[in-house]
């Protein structure tokens, strides 16, 4: 009998994941608020508001809950609708259902580490955020950990792939940020993000023992300096512009992706120079492969 997977909040990297689990043989149902686009993956879709209770309990039970939305706007309400009012919801109905799930496995972020100077960081590492994203973040993690529904929380770090060129179009515009003080930066291509996923529910449904934290991001944390040379020589641009502002949005650490790699994964894209080149090639950048130099 197939399993079933449902993944709530099922946009960019709900699709991708849903589409692997299709190829491994599972069920898999994508849920959000209007899942008209789902059927183009191949997915079965299901519309539901995760805040609303009486939506929540009309969803099928699955085997696994993949929670993985995205707030609709930076803003606090926002931020604790989507992650911890929805979270919240989620748990209340399926920990109470004749068959719960065997696991729920909730996306969070690298927003939750407050460290900036450079720290290598991993999941023994303090998570004390001092923005309300990070730290409505860190609330939805514990609430899942405090479940007696078993959970996993998977960070993210940097997200980027197709459709996420944001950094090459900076770069294509002669901008580039300054090489010191170095400030590193941490990254993972959206197909690794739905590799790890899927790769980790494998291991549940093995019935493989489970960390409930693990640290994704690729292989390599880097300067932002040195990320935005490399896309430059790859564009064939000059730098024309420091920009400065990134040094006071953002935190700069290093993180310490061990406790995933020691579980088997092996990234599709193990330094943000691979994961680049596709996105380079694939998004029309370049009229050849770029050279990784």
């Amino acid at each position: 009998m197939k399993k079933t997977t449902l993944i709530l909040g099922c946009g960019d990297i709900g699709q991708a994941l849903g589409r692997e689990l299709l190829t491994a043989g599972q069920r898999v149902i994508g849920v959000r608020r209007d899942p008209a686009g789902l059927a183009a993956s191949g997915l079965e879709g299901r519309a539901a508001d995760l805040g609303d209770a009486a939506a929540v309990a009309e969803l099928p039970d699955a085997d696994l809950l993949v929670y993985v939305v995205s707030a609709d706007r930076f803003e606090e309400g926002a931020y604790r609708a989507a992650y911890v009012d929805g979270l919240k919801t989620v748990l209340a109905e399926y920990v109470a259902r004749p068959c719960p799930p065997r696991r729920l496995f909730f996306v969070s972020s690298t927003s939750v580490y407050a460290q900036q100077a450079g720290e290598v960081v991993d999941e023994q590492s303090p998570a004390e955020p001092t923005g309300f994203s990070g730290a409505l973040m860190r609330e939805a993690e514990q609430a899942l950990l405090d479940s007696d529904l078993p959970g996993t929380v998977v960070r993210f770090s940097g997200i980027y792939g197709p459709g996420r060129d944001r950094l090459i179009r900076q770069v294509g515009e002669g901008r580039i940020a300054p090489s010191s003080p170095a400030m590193y930066t941490n990254r993972i291509h959206r197909d690794d993000c739905a590799g790890v996923l899927a790769h980790l529910i494998g291991l549940a449904l093995a019935d493989e023992p489970l960390h409930d934290l693990y640290l994704a991001s690729d292989c390599e944390p880097a300067p932002l300096h040195e990320v935005m040379a490399w896309l430059a020589r790859q564009l064939k641009v000059e730098a024309t512009e420091t920009i400065q502002s990134p040094l006071r949005r953002r935190a700069s650490k290093r993180c310490d992706n061990t406790r995933l790699l020691d579980s088997g994964y092996g990234f599709r894209y193990p330094t943000y120079r691979e994961g680049y080149a596709q996105v380079l090639r694939e998004g029309g950048f370049l009229s050849a492969d770029p050279a990784l130099s």
